[in-house]
């Protein structure tokens, strides 16, 4: 008997890969206007799409520097973080409240869910670019010509 090959079809995983890619690009498309961290959806999705499609490759980069723009502005301004995590609260509770069942216009069951993954990922991006840049400020302040110590070797 011939043996068979496992698994998928290439072409089952291209389309696999270009609905993946383009729903998260679609979505942070979206969050460019919505409270949440578009650029980080679109480079994610972005991301994605050029694992198979080469064409993704330079707006990946173009929206990979926004993204990491984006997470160091936050990082540096403890009022910017403060303001988007009080945001990603309001998102939570206005997705909590429509899931609970009270009637706010504008909200179905679909976009109370999104609003509360929007809240949660605005959040983890918070908390994430809060960390970078303590990480950055302690690397900074290591003193020079330390061995392991991550500061810079001076002559």
């Amino acid at each position: 008997m011939a043996a068979r090959r496992c698994g998928h079809p290439r072409s089952m995983k291209t389309v696999v890969i270009a609905v993946l890619g383009g729903l998260l690009t679609l979505a942070g498309i979206g969050l460019l206007v919505l409270p949440g961290p578009g650029f980080v959806l679109v480079a994610a999705g972005l991301a994605v799409l050029a694992t198979r499609f080469s064409w993704a490759k330079k707006p990946l980069d173009y929206a990979k520097d926004k993204a990491e723009q984006g997470i160091e502005e936050v990082g540096k301004s403890p009022w910017r973080a403060a303001g988007a995590v009080l945001a990603a609260l309001a998102l939570v509770v206005v997705g909590g409240l429509a899931l609970a069942g009270v009637d706010l216009p504008f909200v179905n069951t679909l976009s109370a869910v999104v609003l509360i993954l929007s809240g949660l990922f605005l959040v983890g991006t918070v908390v994430f670019a809060r960390r970078q840049e303590r990480l950055e400020a302690a690397k900074a302040d290591r003193p020079a010509g330390v061995p392991g110590e991550g500061g810079a070797y001076r002559v």
